[in-house]
C-alpha cells in the first residue's frame, strides 16, 4: 500500500494548530486561577485586619481549595482556627501539613510547633508535651522550651519546670533564677521530708538571694522546728535586705520577738519600716508588740495614721480599742469591718485579680510576683 504524502502535509499543520489552541486554553486557565488566588488571599487578609475572623476563614478556605499546595495558607488557616477556638480543625490542618512530603524541614518544624500550640489551647497537655519534645535540637527549641515551661506550670509539675528553667538559662533565653526559686519553694511546700524541705529552700535562696519568698519560707521552717532565734534573725535580716517585704513578715516578727527577748530591736525595726512604708500591716505589728510590752495608748498610732492618710482600715482598728459605749461599739464595728473587707485584699498588678491573702503566683493569670506587698487601700 502506497503512503499518501499529502496526508502528512495536511496532518502536521492540524496537529500544530490543535496543540497551540490547547496551550492557549491552559495558559488562560492558569492566568484565571492566578488572578483568583491572590484575590481570595487578599480578601481574607482584609477581613483579618478588620478582625472579622469568620469571613477571613471562609476566604482562606476558598484560597486553599484552589491552591492546596500553598503551605502558608494552611498555616494562616490553622492559626485562625486556633484563635477562634476551633482546636480540632486547627489540629487537622497542621497534621495535614506534617503528613505532606513536599514541604521544607523548616515548615515541618513550624507545623510541629503550631500543632503543639493547638494541643495546649485545647488542654491536651500530654500530646502538647510530646510534640514540643520532638523540637529539641531544632531552631525552634527555645520556643518549645518556653511552651514546655508554661505546660509544667499549668500542670504544677514543679520539678520538670525547674529543669526546663535551667535549660533556658543555659540556652541564654533570659534569667529564670527567680522563677526557679518559686518552683523549688513549691516543691518544698509539697514535701513531707523535713531535710528535703530544708535543702530545697537553701537551693532556692542560692538561686535568688534577693528574693523574699525562699527566705520567708526558711524562717517558717526554722520556727516550726523550734529554731526560734534563727527564725527571728532570718526575718530581721530580710527586713534590712528587702525593705518592701516587711509588710509580709511584720506579724511574724511581732510574734517571734517576745519569745527570744528581742522586743526592743524588733520594735525599732518596725517603727523605722513604718516611717518608710506607711504600711498598716507594719503598724498593726508595731501596736501588737507594744501591747505585749505593756505600753498604754499604743492605739493612738492609728489616730496619727488617720491624720496623714484617711483610711477605713485604720479607723476600724482605732475604733476597736477606743473604749466607746459597749452597747454601740459592736454595731459600729461590724459595719466598719464589712466596709473595709474589700480594702484589705491584695490585687494582682497584671490582671487585677483580688484575694484576701498574698500570693506569689496569681491564681487568675498565673503571673509570678504580680501581687504587691501592699493592700488595695494602700496602693
Amino acid at each position: 500500500m502506497d503512503l499518501d504524502i499529502s496526508w502528512i502535509f495536511l496532518g502536521l499543520p492540524a496537529a500544530f494548530l490543535l496543540g497551540w489552541v490547547a496551550s492557549r486554553f491552559d495558559l488562560r486557565q492558569l492566568r484565571m486561577e492566578n488572578r483568583s488566588n491572590p484575590k481570595a488571599y487578599f480578601k481574607g487578609l482584609n477581613h483579618l485586619l478588620n478582625e472579622q475572623q469568620d469571613q477571613a476563614i471562609d476566604a482562606f478556605i476558598e484560597a486553599v481549595q484552589r491552591d492546596p499546595d500553598t503551605s502558608e495558607l494552611h498555616f494562616a488557616l490553622g492559626n485562625l482556627f486556633r484563635r477562634r477556638g476551633e482546636y480540632e480543625r486547627a489540629v487537622r490542618v497542621h497534621q495535614h501539613l506534617l503528613s505532606r512530603g513536599d514541604i521544607s524541614e523548616a515548615d515541618r518544624q513550624r507545623a510541629q510547633y503550631d500543632l503543639a500550640m493547638d494541643y495546649v489551647k485545647a488542654g491536651i497537655l500530654d500530646r502538647a508535651e510530646t510534640a514540643l519534645r520532638a523540637l529539641q535540637g531544632t531552631p525552634l527549641a527555645a520556643q518549645a522550651l518556653l511552651a514546655l515551661l508554661s505546660i509544667y506550670e499549668r500542670a504544677r509539675d514543679w520539678r520538670q519546670a525547674a529543669e526546663v528553667s535551667r535549660q533556658l538559662d543555659q540556652a541564654g533565653q533570659g534569667q529564670f533564677d527567680t522563677r526557679r526559686s518559686h518552683y523549688l519553694c513549691e516543691l518544698a511546700a509539697l514535701s513531707k521530708d523535713s531535710e528535703e524541705v530544708h535543702a530545697l529552700l537553701e537551693e532556692a535562696m542560692t538561686c535568688a538571694p534577693q528574693h523574699a519568698r525562699p527566705r520567708i519560707a526558711l524562717a517558717h521552717w526554722l520556727r516550726d522546728h523550734q529554731h526560734t532565734l534563727q527564725a527571728c534573725e532570718q526575718l530581721q535580716q530580710l527586713a534590712h535586705d528587702i525593705p518592701y517585704a516587711l509588710p509580709l513578715i511584720a506579724a511574724d516578727l511581732a510574734q517571734l520577738a517576745p519569745q527570744v527577748q528581742r522586743e526592743v530591736a524588733v520594735l525599732t525595726l518596725l517603727q523605722e519600716g513604718y516611717a518608710q512604708l506607711q504600711s498598716l500591716d507594719v503598724l498593726d505589728a508595731w501596736v501588737s508588740l507594744e501591747q505585749h510590752m505593756g505600753k498604754s495608748h499604743s492605739r493612738e498610732h492609728y489616730a496619727a495614721h488617720l491624720h496623714k492618710h484617711p483610711s477605713l482600715i485604720a479607723a476600724s482598728q482605732w475604733l476597736a480599742g477606743a473604749g466607746l459605749d459597749p452597747a454601740q461599739q459592736p454595731q459600729v464595728q461590724r459595719a466598719l469591718d464589712h466596709a473595709v473587707k474589700p480594702l484589705r485584699r491584695y490585687r494582682c498588678a497584671a490582671c487585677g485579680f483580688e484575694a484576701l491573702h498574698h500570693f506569689w503566683q496569681c491564681p487568675g493569670c498565673q503571673a509570678w510576683d504580680s501581687y504587691p506587698a501592699r493592700r488595695i487601700e494602700e496602693l
